[in-house]
């Protein structure tokens, strides 16, 4: 999804509802949506909240205050038996022997050309059992591939609809879920079980903002009483509902990739800047001689963090000139809300260096852009 906003305007420049295609699917939630006057978008598949107040106004929540985030079309997806964390070790691309059980790890499935499936992150319980949450859009796939993979004895088994996720992310999310008497504190990139109200919950130290936040994983059924729970006590934390717009422009200023733009079967992790979660130190995974191979020649393309020098914004598919280097292409593009400018992604060549000044073609003319270093503003996760 690319979500674009200049000052507190959605691309569009429409007030109009986005177009929805017919038989999407729905969050459990998809009426207390209704109710709080979200506008929709087709993403992955599902009919999802793409903004309530305003984009940039809900983006800004989760920088200064907080915001709830509805994100249970995510996959979710359980490995079960004995030899579980070797198995999924021996597939995905990052290493399991650098986590716990009770630990969280970005990986990527990668097919044999070095191509990424998708990315995700994978919840260790224990030796025997794991939980995976992909994109929605890829769930399906990586199932299928674990699946035909798994040895006797391991399950795979696909939660979708078994479980929702809330994503809870601002520097006050720890005093709403403290008000709750829910767990808080517990390490970055770690999670702990829970019970609100005799509902089961597990409680990660996770998200895609480069705020300090958890997601929630909680049964499908309950996930309307955990919501409810959440706006009201989060109103004396500013809490604000948000939708996947500005949870888009959140992760642009982080630099982090969405896949189907800034990674996909044709962009490798090298290529994508994710390369640090893939560990040839392995044996074997998915795709491991393929980056092998990648990684030693050096990759072509890089993605680089552009950030524009007046008041252009760059779009995704936008042709980028770097010069005697060559060209490339803008992968994910918006107007940032909290440096107000624009910023994007861009697959450049490898040449292309921090500092280097290239332009974008955006509708016939010429934009001047610099060549950054994301993330485009301070991270401040754990």
């Amino acid at each position: 999804m690319s979500v674009t906003t200049h000052e507190d305007e959605v691309t569009s420049g429409s007030n109009e509802e986005p177009d929805v295609p017919e038989e999407l699917a729905r969050t459990a939630l998809y009426e207390r949506h209704v109710e709080l006057g979200a506008k929709f978008a087709a993403f992955g598949g599902w009919e999802m909240p793409l903004q309530y107040q305003g984009i940039v106004d809900e983006h800004n929540a989760v920088r200064g205050e907080v915001g709830l985030f509805d994100v249970s079309h995510l996959g979710k997806v359980s490995i079960i038996g004995p030899g579980a964390r070797a198995f999924v070790d021996s597939c995905l691309t990052n290493s399991l022997d650098k986590i716990e059980a009770g630990e969280a790890q970005y990986t990527l499935c990668c097919d044999e050309s070095g191509g990424v499936v998708d990315d995700m992150i994978v919840y260790l319980r224990s030796d025997e059992e794991l939980m995976l949450v992909p994109n929605a859009a890829n769930s399906d796939e990586v199932v299928r591939r674990l699946t035909e993979a798994a040895p006797e004895g391991v399950d795979v088994r696909d939660h979708q609809r078994r479980y929702g996720i809330l994503a809870l992310q601002g520097p006050n999310s720890d005093a709403v879920l403290a008000a709750l008497w829910i767990p808080v504190g517990h390490d970055y990139m770690s999670f702990v079980d829970a019970h609100f109200h005799e509902i089961p919950i597990t409680v990660c130290r996770t998200g895609y903002t480069g705020e300090r936040g958890y997601e929630l994983i909680i049964p499908w059924d309950d996930v309307h009483v955990l919501w409810d729970a959440l706006i009201a006590a989060g109103e004396p934390q500013g809490v604000v509902p948000c939708g996947l717009g500005a949870r888009d422009t959140l992760r642009t200023e982080m630099g982090y990739p969405l896949h189907g733009q800034d990674l996909s079967k044709e962009i490798s992790p090298f290529q994508g800047r994710a390369g640090w979660a893939v560990a040839l130190s392995k044996p074997s995974f998915w795709g491991r001689d393929a980056l092998a191979r990648e990684k030693e020649s050096g990759p072509a393309r890089r993605l680089r963090g552009i950030q524009a020098l007046d008041r252009a914004i760059p779009r995704p598919g936008m042709t980028v000139t770097a010069g005697n280097s060559g060209t490339g292409t803008v992968t994910s593009g918006t107007f940032s809300p909290t440096l107000r400018q624009g910023i994007g992604l861009a697959l450049l060549p490898s040449e292309v260096s921090e500092g280097d000044q290239v332009t974008v073609d955006i509708r016939g003319r010429s934009e001047s852009f610099e060549v950054v270093r994301p993330p485009f503003v301070k991270s401040s996760p754990s």
